[in-house]
């Protein structure tokens, strides 16, 4: 087998190193986009010559390809993910092993950049690279209408929520020293569209009862990548959710109590 590979890779001008280079480029990060920097573009391209080669290898594994041709990015999929528009494997062998997994923030910053993206395509706020624009002040706003929460306050958080999404090719960024701005601008990749199901984007935007309950169900879908991550137990998440949200009541019954003392007014919030 190892010889009829090397036979093809020679038609191409290429060698193992060539073709071991790309499968665990797109095995550890599970996704290559030829826009993102000069070295994806050269592996994107060498996947053009490969394609039928990679294919193959991966097919043992049960990890499926998507190549979007139109705006040039391959993403894979570990054995049993569902992948829109595609029929679902008869008898997939399962293999957690494979699957990222996403912490709450992550989640809930997918769904609002799904929402925004949704939003600009109704609008044709797209670019010819299938991208659309968005501010970090917007989507802050986003954030709060759709999900009742806020961005890291926290520098340091913040940047590695963005350089997550990053990594993942949802989003270009050009300095992630200004996320503390909110004038800053920030491409979504079209990309994001196969991350949260168009029934999951429809609860998000017209059900009130969803800060839980979206990122719940977002889940399921936004685990089904190939990568390897932390894993990140519901119930932890779900009790950080309800921790947060007690510190949140208590600090804004602090502040009324406060207000009520100094102005010594009736208000019927307060009571």
């Amino acid at each position: 087998m190892l010889q009829f590979i090397e036979q093809k890779l020679e038609k191409q001008g290429l060698d193992i190193r060539e073709l071991s280079e790309l499968l665990i480029r797109l095995l550890d990060y599970g996704v290559i986009c030829r826009d993102e920097s000069q070295v994806e573009q050269q592996l994107y391209d060498r996947y053009l010559r490969l394609e039928e080669i990679v294919s193959d290898y991966l097919e043992l594994l049960g990890v499926r390809v998507q190549h979007d041709k139109r705006f040039q990015f391959i993403r894979l999929y570990p054995p049993g993910a569902q992948i829109p528009g595609v029929q679902d494997e008869q008898n997939a062998i399962q293999s957690p092993g494979l699957r990222m997994r996403l912490n709450q923030n992550e989640v809930a910053l997918i769904l609002v950049l799904r929402a925004q993206y949704d939003k600009a395509l109704r609008e044709g706020q797209v670019d010819e690279q299938g991208c659309v624009m968005v501010s970090l002040e917007s989507l802050s706003i986003a954030m709060k209408n759709l999900l009742k929460r806020t961005l890291p306050d926290n520098m340091t958080e913040r940047k590695q929520l963005f350089r997550r999404l990053k990594q993942l090719r949802l989003i270009q960024l050009a300095n992630e020293d200004r996320l503390d701005d909110g004038d800053m601008w920030m491409r979504i990749r079209p990309m994001i569209m196969s991350y949260v199901s168009e029934q999951v984007l429809a609860d998000l935007v017209e059900s009130e009862d969803i800060v839980q309950e979206n990122i719940g169900e977002a889940e399921e879908t936004l685990q089904e990548g190939v990568g390897q991550e932390e894993t990140v137990q519901k119930e932890e998440i779900q009790k950080e959710a309800e921790s947060e949200n007690t510190e949140l009541e208590e600090t804004e019954l602090e502040e009324t109590e406060q207000a009520v003392a100094e102005t010594k007014t009736t208000s019927l919030f307060s009571e």
